[in-house]
């Protein structure tokens, strides 16, 4: 196994500069985790007084799903807070409970990127596909098909590979108890909005977006950062892709600076906060333009479905 090339930020970076963006803080990576709830509770608010905007709601609660899992992300490199031990706390409560279990994955897709032991390869080989290809694993995200595969697709394969007089119920509580966060933490939520007389709110603002926005943007997500991007290549600035995102393309798709993923590969001790500032200062000194950068998902898109084989 031989590691992926790294970049030495003293080559980009005055120490001043460096001190400055890598710097942690007790106080942001908190309020971001409080701002993306304040978001969720706000568009659930709304969409509650206006039943008519439940789509775009669906769509805004959807992409802050995704937003708690990119502070998760941050929190899984001890970013999200100065205090390690605090840090990991506000992320396994209040922004995903799988922190412990994605670390060590998410860390070896660092050590690795784009190298064969890149674990996260898998999501970004297929392309560039076709545009139909594209278009069905679109349908799958948004019908929910995508949704039930992740989150109930073991249990369908083990009840399918059943032995003669092997008990079903067995291998479902099994799953009930794998699964027993998710479930404990949605039947509360579904519980406490059906007391308040607004039950249809949590299935329709929480699940549903969870079930479909959710996966699509997950999906784009892995296409925009890693897609195309050269296997085993040796130019560290060169791993991974930045993306800008318009306000309209962080509002929907790309919450909390994710875009800047090929930032965020150089310099894995940035916090998300700081990837804009580290950007601009590359990009001042004509480091850009040696970076694998586009202008938009659009344009990300139409290149991961150019493929004409089918």
């Amino acid at each position: 196994m031989s590691a992926a090339s790294r970049v030495k930020p003293e080559e980009f970076f005055s120490p001043d500069e460096w001190r400055a963006l890598s710097a942690r803080s007790s106080w942001k990576g908190i309020a971001l985790v409080l701002h993306c709830w304040l978001v969720i509770g706000a568009a659930m608010a709304v969409g509650m007084a206006w039943p008519l905007t439940i789509p775009l709601m669906v769509m805004v609660i959807g992409n802050r799903q995704l937003g708690l899992f990119i502070l998760m992300h941050d929190a899984a490199h001890g970013l999200l807070h100065a205090n390690r031990q605090l840090n990991d706390r506000v992320a396994l409560w209040l922004c995903d409970p799988g922190l412990n279990l994605y670390r060590p994955y998410h860390l070896q897709h660092h050590r690795f990127v784009q190298q064969t032991e890149d674990p996260d390869l898998v999501l970004s080989a297929p392309f560039p596909v076709t545009r139909e290809s594209l278009r069905r694993k679109i349908l799958r995200d948004l019908s929910g098909r995508t949704f039930y595969k992740q989150r109930f697709g073991m249990l369908s394969d083990a009840l399918k590979a059943r032995r003669p007089g092997e008990s079903a119920w067995a291998l479902i509580a099994a799953e009930l108890k794998r699964q027993r966060v998710f479930f404990i933490c949605n039947g509360l939520g579904l519980a406490l909005f059906s007391a308040a007389g607004f039950w249809w709110a949590w299935v329709l603002m929480w699940l549903l977006p969870m079930a479909t926005w959710l996966p699509l943007v997950s999906r784009l997500r892995n296409i925009a950062e890693h897609a195309l991007i050269v296997q085993n290549g040796t130019d560290p600035l060169r791993h991974a892709r930045t993306t800008h995102a318009s306000l309209l393309e962080r509002l929907f798709i790309a919450p909390y600076w994710v875009n800047y993923h090929c930032e965020h590969h150089m310099f894995t001790q940035v916090p998300c906060w700081n990837l804009p500032r580290a950007h601009r200062l590359l990009q001042a000194r004509g480091v850009t333009a040696r970076m694998e950068v586009q202008p938009g998902y659009a344009t990300v898109l139409r290149l991961a479905s150019s493929s004409n084989s089918h």
